[in-house]
Protein backbone atom coordinates (compact mmCIF):
# COMPACT_ATOMS: atom_id res chain seq x y z
CA UNK A 1 0.00 0.00 0.00
CA UNK A 2 1.07 3.42 -0.60
CA UNK A 3 1.89 5.62 2.57
CA UNK A 4 3.04 9.59 2.71
CA UNK A 5 4.01 11.31 5.48
CA UNK A 6 2.60 15.24 6.15
CA UNK A 7 2.52 18.35 8.14
CA UNK A 8 -1.49 20.17 8.08
CA UNK A 9 -1.62 23.83 8.02
CA UNK A 10 -3.89 25.55 10.54
CA UNK A 11 -7.76 25.70 8.80
CA UNK A 12 -7.32 29.03 8.38
CA UNK A 13 -4.69 28.47 6.11
CA UNK A 14 -5.65 25.38 4.32
CA UNK A 15 -8.99 27.45 4.00
CA UNK A 16 -6.80 30.10 1.81
CA UNK A 17 -5.61 27.53 -0.30
CA UNK A 18 -8.44 26.00 -1.23
CA UNK A 19 -9.76 29.28 -2.54
CA UNK A 20 -7.01 28.79 -5.29
CA UNK A 21 -7.04 24.93 -5.38
CA UNK A 22 -10.78 24.13 -6.14
CA UNK A 23 -10.14 25.99 -9.42
CA UNK A 24 -6.07 25.08 -10.35
CA UNK A 25 -5.39 22.05 -8.66
CA UNK A 26 -6.12 18.54 -10.32
CA UNK A 27 -5.77 16.72 -6.81
CA UNK A 28 -7.88 19.03 -5.28
CA UNK A 29 -10.34 15.86 -4.01
CA UNK A 30 -8.04 13.67 -3.34
CA UNK A 31 -6.32 15.41 -0.21
CA UNK A 32 -6.16 18.38 1.76
CA UNK A 33 -3.88 21.27 1.38
CA UNK A 34 -0.21 20.09 3.14
CA UNK A 35 3.11 20.43 3.26
CA UNK A 36 4.95 17.03 1.79
CA UNK A 37 7.76 15.50 4.37
CA UNK A 38 8.02 12.08 2.67
CA UNK A 39 6.33 11.84 -0.69
CA UNK A 40 4.32 8.74 -1.56
CA UNK A 41 6.37 5.01 -0.41
CA UNK A 42 5.56 1.76 -0.39
CA UNK A 43 4.93 -0.24 2.57
CA UNK A 44 3.84 -3.96 3.16
CA UNK A 45 1.50 -5.04 5.81
CA UNK A 46 4.25 -7.15 7.37
CA UNK A 47 6.65 -3.81 7.85
CA UNK A 48 3.96 -1.15 8.49
CA UNK A 49 4.28 -1.59 12.94
CA UNK A 50 8.01 -1.27 12.02
CA UNK A 51 7.35 2.28 10.02
CA UNK A 52 4.92 3.53 12.52
CA UNK A 53 7.17 2.73 15.27
CA UNK A 54 9.76 4.64 13.85
CA UNK A 55 7.66 7.57 13.08
CA UNK A 56 6.62 7.63 16.86
CA UNK A 57 10.57 7.77 17.18
CA UNK A 58 11.00 10.64 14.79
CA UNK A 59 8.14 12.81 16.28
CA UNK A 60 9.03 12.09 20.20
CA UNK A 61 12.56 13.26 18.57
CA UNK A 62 11.32 16.75 17.06
CA UNK A 63 10.13 19.47 18.54
CA UNK A 64 6.60 21.75 16.79
CA UNK A 65 7.76 23.09 13.35
CA UNK A 66 7.60 26.99 12.81
CA UNK A 67 6.06 27.61 9.30
CA UNK A 68 6.41 31.03 7.77
CA UNK A 69 4.62 31.38 4.19
CA UNK A 70 6.35 34.23 2.54
CA UNK A 71 5.02 34.18 -1.14
CA UNK A 72 3.88 32.31 -3.86
CA UNK A 73 6.33 30.59 -6.93
CA UNK A 74 5.88 27.96 -9.17
CA UNK A 75 8.55 24.73 -10.65
CA UNK A 76 8.10 26.51 -13.78
CA UNK A 77 9.90 25.23 -15.96
CA UNK A 78 10.24 21.62 -14.31
CA UNK A 79 6.21 21.44 -13.65
CA UNK A 80 3.18 24.16 -13.71
CA UNK A 81 3.17 23.45 -10.01
CA UNK A 82 2.13 26.91 -8.27
CA UNK A 83 2.53 26.80 -4.53
CA UNK A 84 3.21 28.57 -0.96
CA UNK A 85 6.71 29.04 -0.15
CA UNK A 86 7.49 28.37 3.50
CA UNK A 87 10.72 29.41 4.60
CA UNK A 88 13.52 26.78 5.36
CA UNK A 89 14.38 26.38 9.15
CA UNK A 90 16.13 24.01 10.95
CA UNK A 91 13.03 22.29 13.08
CA UNK A 92 11.70 21.90 9.37
CA UNK A 93 14.84 20.75 7.45
CA UNK A 94 16.18 17.91 10.43
CA UNK A 95 12.58 16.43 10.75
CA UNK A 96 12.43 15.90 6.56
CA UNK A 97 15.92 14.31 6.73
CA UNK A 98 14.77 12.15 9.85
CA UNK A 99 12.21 10.72 7.64
CA UNK A 100 14.61 10.08 4.93
CA UNK A 101 17.07 7.55 6.97
CA UNK A 102 16.40 3.75 7.57
CA UNK A 103 14.18 2.62 8.44
CA UNK A 104 12.41 4.61 6.08
CA UNK A 105 12.94 4.46 2.03
CA UNK A 106 15.57 6.94 1.34
CA UNK A 107 14.77 7.66 -2.14
CA UNK A 108 13.73 11.00 -3.06
CA UNK A 109 11.87 11.98 -5.90
CA UNK A 110 13.68 15.51 -6.15
CA UNK A 111 16.60 16.22 -5.25
CA UNK A 112 16.38 19.39 -3.01
CA UNK A 113 13.85 19.95 0.16
CA UNK A 114 11.36 22.66 -1.09
CA UNK A 115 9.06 23.28 1.55
CA UNK A 116 5.68 23.87 0.20
CA UNK A 117 2.16 23.75 -0.11
CA UNK A 118 1.00 23.51 -3.76
CA UNK A 119 -2.37 25.72 -4.49
CA UNK A 120 -2.39 24.76 -8.33
CA UNK A 121 -1.21 21.68 -10.41
CA UNK A 122 -0.97 20.16 -14.00
CA UNK A 123 -1.85 23.09 -15.74
CA UNK A 124 -0.83 24.25 -19.64
CA UNK A 125 1.96 26.18 -19.72
CA UNK A 126 -0.32 29.46 -21.05
CA UNK A 127 -2.70 28.77 -17.55
CA UNK A 128 0.14 28.60 -15.74
CA UNK A 129 1.34 31.99 -17.17
CA UNK A 130 -1.74 33.83 -16.50
CA UNK A 131 -2.16 32.71 -12.84
CA UNK A 132 1.75 32.41 -11.86
CA UNK A 133 1.91 36.18 -13.01
CA UNK A 134 -1.35 37.25 -11.11
CA UNK A 135 -0.79 34.98 -7.41
CA UNK A 136 3.03 36.35 -7.70
CA UNK A 137 1.58 39.85 -6.90
CA UNK A 138 -0.55 38.89 -3.84
CA UNK A 139 1.09 40.29 -0.47
CA UNK A 140 1.56 36.86 1.21
CA UNK A 141 2.19 36.57 5.17
CA UNK A 142 1.66 33.48 7.57
CA UNK A 143 3.27 32.05 10.26
CA UNK A 144 2.01 29.61 12.72
CA UNK A 145 3.49 26.27 14.67
CA UNK A 146 2.60 22.97 13.72
CA UNK A 147 2.85 20.55 16.52
CA UNK A 148 1.64 17.24 14.63
CA UNK A 149 2.85 14.98 11.70
CA UNK A 150 0.48 12.57 10.06
CA UNK A 151 1.07 9.10 7.90
CA UNK A 152 -1.26 8.92 5.26
CA UNK A 153 -2.69 6.12 3.08
CA UNK A 154 -3.79 5.85 -0.23
CA UNK A 155 -7.15 4.51 -1.05
CA UNK A 156 -7.90 2.98 -4.32
CA UNK A 157 -9.86 5.46 -5.88
CA UNK A 158 -6.44 7.78 -5.55
CA UNK A 159 -7.31 9.44 -2.41
CA UNK A 160 -5.36 9.78 0.57
CA UNK A 161 -6.50 9.34 4.27
CA UNK A 162 -4.85 9.66 7.81
CA UNK A 163 -3.37 6.51 8.76
CA UNK A 164 -2.27 8.09 12.10
CA UNK A 165 -1.59 11.35 13.83
CA UNK A 166 1.95 11.60 15.77
CA UNK A 167 2.39 14.53 17.80
CA UNK A 168 5.70 16.43 17.66
CA UNK A 169 6.64 16.70 21.08
CA UNK A 170 10.98 17.10 21.34
CA UNK A 171 12.25 18.75 24.26
CA UNK A 172 12.97 22.58 23.08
Amino acid sequence: MNYGIVLFPSKAMQDEANGYRRRYDAHYATIEPHITLKEKFEVSDDALPRIVQAIRQVASDHTPVPIDVYKIDSFYPLSTTIFYKIRENEALVSLYEALHREPFPTEREHRAFIPHLTIAQKLTQDEHADVVGQLKMSDVAHSETIDRMHLLYQLENGSWTVYETFLLKGES
